[in-house]
């Protein structure tokens, strides 16, 4: 990175004054790069011929100008996998996109801030059911269709949520949002929307209920960090099902270069499933800072 500016001296017996920061942006961006490979001849104990790979941006910034504060994350990360004889299969498809503006008041604002918060998850490729045709399952129909069965593409679906409440800062590592909040789910094409709980007439289905957001993310141990995050959506309509989103994030950095990353999310959405669905990934590979 290449970085031309001047310097304006202060006048001879003048000190030099500080340059005022609080209104510069604070920036992260890191890509990832991870590989598994295993392969098998001859093997008495067996074992199936398998690589993955997977490549992601995760990325933060955030301001602070005067009494307000911003802050905007971006996740993107796809994974693909190949078995033995297999094709190539999709792993790991996420697009995640968060903001949020709060305002550091007076008196009781300023321990908990006014806050607007927003974010949208989708995915960029097409996901595929290699067991079973859910849509048949959900609406039976005709004949089911031979696997591998599409469930999954861009936008369909895509989960957008907007809220406003109070966000509780008692320090650098924890906090906790609270409000009224709008979700869209949103599925383009009109053959998956039975499986999104979205009417096949529409491509949104809106609900308007209750958000509470806990957010953790500190150094547990040396070059050790944990980031955490419990969301919860309760629609006015159907108060006693609350939706269940539980992202973590183990980051263990070996040096400059090198981490090892474990992932566990659960999420319940009984508009999805009755039960609860589980996604686990552990990577090791490299990193590099873009900024």
């Amino acid at each position: 990175m290449l970085i031309l500016g001047m310097t304006l001296l202060p006048a001879r017996g003048q000190p030099a004054q500080k340059p005022d920061t609080s209104r510069s942006w604070k920036t992260d961006l890191i890509a990832t790069l991870s590989a598994t490979q295993a392969g098998f001849n001859n093997w008495q104990g067996g074992g199936v011929n398998s690589l993955a790979l997977s490549t992601g941006l995760n990325g933060e910034a955030r301001r602070t100008n005067g009494r307000w504060a911003q802050k905007h994350t971006l996740r993107l990360t796809i994974g693909v996998v190949k078995q033995d004889t297999l094709d190539f299969r999709k792993a790991e498809d996420v697009i995640r996109l968060a903001s949020n503006l709060s305002y550091q008041g007076e008196g009781f604002f300023s321990l908990f801030s006014p806050t607007v918060a927003a974010s949208i998850r989708t995915q960029f490729a097409e996901g595929f059911n290699f067991d079973k045709d859910p849509i048949f399952e959900k609406n039976p129909v005709g004949a089911p269709r031979k696997p591998p069965v599409k469930v999954s593409d861009f936008f369909s679906p895509a989960i957008l949520q907007q809220s406003i409440g109070l966000t509780y800062d008692p320090n650098h590592w924890f906090t906790q949002r609270i409000g009224v909040a709008a979700k869209e789910t949103i599925v383009l094409i009109e053959r998956l929307r039975v499986l999104y709980g979205v009417d096949p007439a529409d491509a949104v289905r809106f609900e308007l209920g209750m958000e509470a957001v806990s957010e953790l993310n500190r150094e547990v141990f040396k070059n050790v960090r944990y980031k955490s995050t419990l969301g919860l959506f309760a629609s006015f309509n159907k108060p006693e099902t609350p939706d269940f989103l539980w992202e973590n994030l183990v980051n263990m950095k070996v040096n400059a270069w090198l981490q090892v990353n474990f992932e566990f999310v659960a999420l319940l959405d009984k508009d999805l499933s009755d039960r609860f669905q589980l996604k686990e990934v552990l990577a090791v590979g490299i990193s590099y800072a873009l900024l």
